[in-house]
Parts: C-alpha cells; sequence; structure tokens
C-alpha cells in the first residue's frame, strides 16, 4: 500500500510517499481502507518533533516512533480482528486511526463510529479531533445552556466552525471573534454577532459573557476574566498537541480555587460515544463540517505546510 513515512523530525518536507506493507489487525483491532483523513495542528507538531517535550510522550526522542503520522479518519472497514464486535466488512466508519495518511490504517474499535449518511469521506474525515474538541469543550468544560452569552475566539478555524454551531444548536447567544474576510463566513454559521480582532479588542469592548472558549489569540487568560460575568466560565483549548498549554491547565487550577469564576483547561479525549453524538447533530442539520481545501495523499506536506501557516477557514483533508 501506498502511505506517507516520516524517517525524521523536521519540516514537512521530511515527509515522503512510499510503498509500505500493509497492517494486519490485531485481535481488538479494526484496519479501515482510508478514503479521507484530516488535519490537525498537533500532527505538524508531531513532525517536527516541537516543543521538544512531545517526544518523550510515544513519538521517539531522536526519530519518530510511527513512521506514518495522521490520526483523523473516514474510510470502510477492511477487516477486523478476533474479538471485534459492532463492525463488519464494508461498513463506513469515522473516527481516529494510527497512520491514517496511509491508505489502510489501523484503529480501536471504540475509536470509530458509523459514518453520517449525509456526509461525504472527506466531509467526515473533517469531524473526529475538531469537533470532539469543541463538544467536551463546550458541553462537559463550560457546562454550556440555553440562553447564555457565548465567546467565541478563534471562530473561523476548525475547531471553531464546530464550536458556534453547537453553541447555537444548544441555544446560546454567539459571539465569534475573526479577522474581517472570515466575518460574513462565520455569521452562516449561526454567530449572532461577529468581532473583527483587527479592529475591536474584546476585552476593552464592554460586554460580558458567561461562557468563552479560546481558541486562538494573544490574549491572555488573566485578561479576559474581564469579560466573564462574576460566575463565567474561561475554557482554554490545549488542541495543539500532548503537553502543550500545561502554563494555561496550572494557571487555571490556581485560579479556579479563588473566586466564583471558573478557569478550565483542557485536552480532548477520543471517545466513541462523542462521535455518535456529533453523528446526531449532522444528521439532524444542526451542525456541518467545513472544508477549507482538499489535498491528494502525496501533497500531504503541502496540507500541512497551509495549516501550520493558521490561515485554514475550517478543516483541511487529505483524500487517500
Amino acid at each position: 500500500m501506498q502511505a506517507i513515512v516520516q524517517r525524521r523530525y523536521g519540516p514537512p518536507e521530511v515527509l515522503g510517499l512510499e510503498e509500505i506493507e500493509r497492517p494486519v489487525p490485531a485481535a481488538r483491532e479494526v484496519l479501515v481502507r482510508v478514503r479521507a483523513a484530516s488535519v490537525n495542528p498537533a500532527d505538524w507538531h508531531a513532525v517536527r518533533g516541537r516543543p521538544f517535550l512531545v517526544r518523550l510522550v510515544g513519538y521517539g526522542l531522536r526519530r519518530p516512533t510511527h513512521r506514518t503520522p495522521g490520526t483523523d479518519v473516514a474510510g470502510v472497514v477492511e477487516a477486523i480482528g478476533d474479538d471485534v464486535s459492532g463492525l463488519r466488512p464494508g461498513d463506513e466508519v469515522f473516527g481516529w486511526a494510527r497512520g491514517s495518511y496511509a491508505e489502510y490504517a489501523l484503529a480501536r474499535p471504540d475509536r470509530l463510529a458509523r459514518k453520517p449518511s449525509t456526509l461525504s469521506f472527506e466531509q467526515a474525515a473533517a469531524v473526529p479531533t475538531a469537533a470532539v474538541t469543541a463538544l467536551q469543550g463546550l458541553r462537559d468544560c463550560g457546562r454550556l445552556a440555553r440562553g447564555q452569552e457565548v465567546l467565541v475566539i478563534g471562530a473561523s478555524g476548525g475547531v471553531g466552525t464546530f464550536a458556534v454551531q453547537i453553541a447555537t444548536a444548544a441555544g446560546a447567544r454567539v459571539t465569534g471573534v475573526c479577522g474581517a474576510r472570515n466575518a460574513p463566513f462565520v455569521r452562516s454559521l449561526g454567530a449572532d454577532e461577529v468581532l473583527d480582532y483587527g479592529r475591536e479588542d474584546v476585552v476593552r469592548a464592554g460586554r460580558r459573557y458567561d461562557l468563552v472558549f479560546q481558541l486562538a489569540g494573544t490574549c491572555s487568560p488573566l485578561a479576559l476574566r474581564r469579560v466573564l460575568r462574576p460566575t463565567g466560565t474561561l475554557v482554554l483549548c490545549s488542541g495543539d498537541g500532548p503537553l502543550s498549554g500545561l502554563d494555561r491547565i496550572a494557571l487555571a487550577a490556581v485560579v479556579t480555587r479563588f473566586g466564583s469564576q471558573r478557569l478550565v483547561a483542557f485536552v480532548a479525549k477520543q471517545r466513541d460515544r462523542d462521535l455518535a453524538t456529533l453523528q446526531e447533530l449532522i444528521e439532524a442539520g444542526s451542525i456541518r463540517p467545513i472544508l477549507d481545501r482538499t489535498y491528494p495523499l502525496a501533497d500531504t506536506p503541502g496540507a500541512l505546510r497551509y495549516v501550520e501557516a493558521r490561515h485554514a477557514r475550517g478543516k483541511v483533508v487529505i483524500a487517500a
């Protein structure tokens, strides 16, 4: 099979398309014929091996332990190992796999769910990490409720586009923060108001929110506390990869200990039950994935460079 292979850390150009042996599923594994995979910030951090600490949590100290990057996946079950129930060859699925930048990838059955019937494989591949991060950040960490005033900072990005839609579907009044060129786009996702970060200072605007979801920007958590209502919650997304945002997590633990406001920093967890929740929202028409660009497998380096530049509107997908 063809796969993207990484033999050393470095810029996206260290990745190459090679012919390698197709993996065989073990007892509790599923082999997925990859139809599409999406790119997340954690992917290019893993390729570069930066920050250096990521190498100490399973990526490999001197060279990558896992030669094929990629996690988000959508495709068709090709084969199943022993002790796998609920899935069979031919099922269309989406979720998380190991080494999804390839024609075939292995996954745990509890990291997969049925692909929403209303989505293409490319659209489905855009969902797992970004949408689950938005869902867990708003629902679990932010305690999202109908009628709340919600501020989403970084509303036009991969996670932000889902966050705006999920908060809107929950009955919140949503304000999105993004660049001027993306303002009409964010409004089309359901935002009631859009602030241009190039012209408006969120902290000095005078508005107060029940929930602030910070996905981008340079504003410090302590400064953002000033836009929270007395019992409001600031959710800080550490979505760039393992060990990113440890300073925020420590600050959140200290600040929440004193006063009525809550600061919560988190890293999203891979859970199939959350994929099932998103499947229901998608098939009900409440949320939809937004695709910025689609790249062929051979141009995976180009896809990572584009995401690393942080200008993507929605998600970037690789078609296998």
